[in-house]
């Protein structure tokens, strides 16, 4: 049985919430264990944290729009990118992205992969906690836990924007580890 994600291909879809910068050390422990990582990201995320950080750590090319000019194949990097994934990890996974998803809603680069994504994923929410509490979001949640999506639950504590509650990205180890188990199960 595989015990690790060494060699194992995974994309990394960050989405614009202010725990983008936990995704950077997320991929530094992925890269670290050996995966080969590819990452994606919505322009909002990109507010948060540069896509070249990403590349610095990752040693590959960020996507974060459908139509980059600059590059003649990124009109279907997000179906290649999908056929070829073992594994995704969203984190976070903002409510905006979580609804999108759970909706079938494909409007930016990150959003289309999804719908074309056929492997395992884990999704990572982290936002307010009255935002993750709302009926709304919880609903779009359990959708994608009965898609069959790994849902991890959110830490709580002290959140960005000096409330208390649930809301808080799993640290990066934790989601490693949670990304681990569900790829080397047999």
């Amino acid at each position: 049985m595989k015990t690790s994600i060494h060699g194992v291909r995974i994309v990394l879809g960050v989405s614009g919430g202010i725990a983008a910068y936990k995704s950077v050390e997320l991929l530094r422990l992925l890269t670290k264990s050996g995966a080969d990582v590819r990452v994606m990201m919505t322009r909002n995320a990109t507010r948060f944290v540069g896509p070249m950080t990403f590349e610095a750590l990752s040693g590959k090319r960020v996507c974060t729009d459908l139509f980059d000019r600059s590059d003649p194949d990124a009109s279907i990097r997000h179906i290649e990118w999908a056929q070829d994934a073992q594994g995704v990890v969203i984190a976070p996974a903002t409510a905006n992205m979580v609804a999108k998803y759970a909706h079938g809603f494909a409007d930016d680069a990150l959003s289309t992969f999804l719908l074309a994504v056929t492997c395992p994923m884990v999704i990572c929410p982290s936002m307010n906690s009255d935002m993750y509490l709302n009926p709304s979001v919880q609903r779009n949640l359990e959708c994608l836990k009965s898609d069959g999506h790994l849902v991890l639950e959110p830490g709580a504590g002290e959140l960005a924007c000096r409330t208390v509650g649930p809301g808080r990205l799993p640290e990066p180890a934790q989601i490693l580890d949670r990304l681990t188990a569900l790829l080397t199960q047999k």
